[in-house]
């Protein structure tokens, strides 16, 4: 037992030094408190509650070594409480310790299988190697199960089930190396068949001694010790010699590596899982070239008529293909190329051209996406029918995967912008509301300050004509003057607060006349140009005319002395177009935009319409805006 401990603590603790140097350090003081819970455990064997509870925690936390929901971060205080309980004050027994060791196992695996189809795919990986440490170590438990069972050795199991635990901190290790990532899916599918085989050659004998009723004596126990060694040596080596010699068969054909149809079917497997695109490529490169051109492989990406190589194996340097229209249609609509064809129609793929070569287009519903290119070697074979299959067959993949992820692309785009639109319109609306309650204000401060006083002074001077009249004549005609004359200032002060509101010339003439209106207050000098045939909708003429306004305000500001100011206004095209030019001092565009831009983006933006800033310092400023008004 101190044995297994030792050697199980000694795997961790190479686990733990393989995480810390992969750059995860939660992951390695999780595997590091495994490490230290069963060399705790060597020398106090009365520890081992407190090692299945660092095995819950270290399951808990994989592949990161994170507690990452409230859920699991509970579960691992659970059990850390638990341990430290039970350890003290409670008996410890091999049949307790056993039961919670496959209590933790269950609750920690399924975690894994819940996190592991959502986990990224380096992340993927690692989880990947643990689980097939995991089966293997489960196989390994039921050969010694089922050796006790039928030969009565060993006598002790337990010590040399703890011991197999060693090979998943080994998985573990391994999800740390880089040079061993791509291996872990094969090594997951192998660890299964291997497992698997394993488990029914053990259930095989296991039936065989059960049929016999008793346990095989003298010679019978030799003869049954050979077979089950045999069986499981045959198990063992099944995997490693077929792929060999499937090997040795493809090397006569002048082929090596996977077949044709393995990697049609392992990329087809891929697609259907979360792989990032650009490993997606890498690994069907590596295909192409084991399977089917010995000479290299690459795939060429692109759209409108501009192609880029995107991977190729061997390693070859960047370039670019530029196709015309021409060009375009009749490769999107090839379904593979030679020799001959690719000397005409892409004569840059060509290295050597007596070389086999094919060139298999990537396109979707005519639209060239791409390109798969393999190549052998001169004195190599010709590609079959076959090859040209499946070659034909993973084109229409990639272009598939390819047209799906500019979907996914503009469909990306398309969200962003309209989350910047939704934020935009937020943004919109509170300045509109905080404009509305502004101009609320200002009328009420117009009113209060302007004609409400003239209408308090013409109360005053009223009282006061009424007093004097009979006494003073004179002097009540001379009040009555005054009179008159403020009741004509009330009239204009009513008059100009009405015209800030909505000018009544704009209501009855239009936008011509409304802004010509509006140049008599401009000190500069000044000029319109209106070529409309028709009216438009009220809610447009206003937005276009108190966008002017704001524009000619700001020049009569900024643009300095002696500048002038042109509007001009007509319509093209169902789009009302309008300009304000001043040839003043100008500014750098950029950086934040005063509340003038603003409020006029926001008008504008209401009905449909755009805004657009040009200056210069010294060159002046023009201010142009487009607004929709038909279809």
């Amino acid at each position: 037992m101190i044995i297994a401990c030792a050697l199980v603590a000694a795997a961790w603790l190479a686990a733990t030094v393989a995480a810390f140097f992969a750059g995860r350090p939660a992951l390695a003081r999780v595997a590091g408190l495994v490490a230290v819970t069963h060399a705790v455990a060597v020398v106090v064997p009365r520890a081992a509650p407190l090692v299945v509870a660092a095995w819950l925690i270290c399951g808990l936390g994989l592949p990161d070594g994170l507690l990452g929901s409230p859920a699991r971060r509970l579960l691992a205080a659970g059990a850390a409480t638990g341990a430290l309980v039970w350890t003290p004050a409670l008996p410890v027994t091999t049949g307790s310790v056993v039961a919670a060791s496959a209590a933790a196992s269950a609750v920690a695996l399924g975690g894994v299988a819940v996190r592991c189809p959502r986990a990224p795919a380096a992340r993927r990986r690692t989880l990947q190697w643990i689980a097939a440490a995991t089966v293997v170590t489960a196989a390994i438990d039921a050969v010694l199960v089922a050796v006790n069972a039928l030969l009565g050795t060993p006598h002790d199991l337990l010590p040399w089930m703890l011991g197999a635990m060693a090979v998943m901190p080994v998985g573990l290790l391994l999800g740390q190396v880089k040079a061993t990532a791509r291996l872990a899916e094969r090594a997951l599918v192998e660890a299964v068949v291997i497992a698997g085989l394993t488990m029914l050659v053990v259930a095989v004998y296991l039936v065989v001694v059960i049929g016999l009723a008793r346990r095989p004596v003298a010679a019978e126990r030799d003869v049954l010790v050979a077979s089950v060694a045999a069986s499981l040596a045959a198990v063992l080596l099944a995997l490693p010699v077929r792929f060999r010699l499937v090997s040795v068969g493809m090397s006569l054909l002048g082929r090596r590596g996977q077949t044709p149809e393995e990697a049609l079917a392992s990329f087809g497997a891929r697609m259907s899982r979360a792989v990032p695109f650009d490993e997606l490529l890498l690994q069907l490169v590596e295909s192409l070239r084991a399977a089917l051109g010995q000479a290299g492989a690459e795939v060429w990406v692109g759209a409108d008529g501009t192609l880029h190589r995107q991977v190729s194996v061997p390693e070859r340097p960047a370039d670019v293909i530029t196709l015309t229209d021409k060009e375009r249609l009749v490769i999107g609509g090839t379904r593979i190329g030679g020799t001959a064809w690719t000397s005409v129609w892409l004569p840059a793929l060509l290295d050597d051209r007596e070389a086999p070569i094919r060139v298999a287009p990537a396109a979707h519903l005519g639209d060239l996406l791409g390109l798969l290119v393999v190549r052998r070697p001169r004195e190599g074979v010709e590609f079959s029918e076959e090859d040209d299959r499946v070659l034909i067959q993973l084109a229409r993949q990639v272009g598939l995967a390819l047209h799906n992820m500019r979907l996914d692309t503009a469909l990306q785009a398309s969200l962003e912008e309209l989350r910047q639109r939704n934020e935009e319109l937020q943004a919109s609306r509170l300045r509109i509301v905080t404009a509305a309650d502004a101009s609320r204000r200002a009328i009420e401060r117009d009113l209060h300050d302007g004609a409400q006083q003239h209408l308090v002074a013409l109360a005053v001077k009223l009282g006061l004509v009424r007093e004097i009249i009979k006494d003073d004549v004179a002097m009540a005609a001379e009040l009555l003057d005054e009179l008159r004359g403020d009741v004509q200032q009330a009239n204009a002060a009513f008059r100009e607060l009405a015209h800030g509101i909505y000018p009544p010339l704009l209501r009855d003439h239009g936008l011509g006349e409304a802004l010509r209106s509006a140049g008599r207050r401009v000190a500069l000098s000044y000029r319109v140009e209106v070529n409309l045939t028709e009216r438009y909708p009220e809610q447009v003429e206003a937005a276009v005319y108190f966008c002017c306004l704001e524009a000619i305000q700001n020049a009569g500001k900024h643009a300095g002395p002696g500048a002038s100011v042109e509007v001009r206004i007509h319509a093209e095209d169902g789009v009302l177009h309008f300009s304000v030019r001043d040839d003043g001092a100008g500014f750098t565009p950029g950086g934040v935009q005063g509340h003038g831009f603003v409020n006029m983006t926001d008008r504008l933006g209401a009905i449909g319409g755009r805004l657009h800033v040009e200056s210069a310092p010294g060159a002046g400023t023009t201010i142009r805006g487009e607004v929709p008004v038909h279809g």
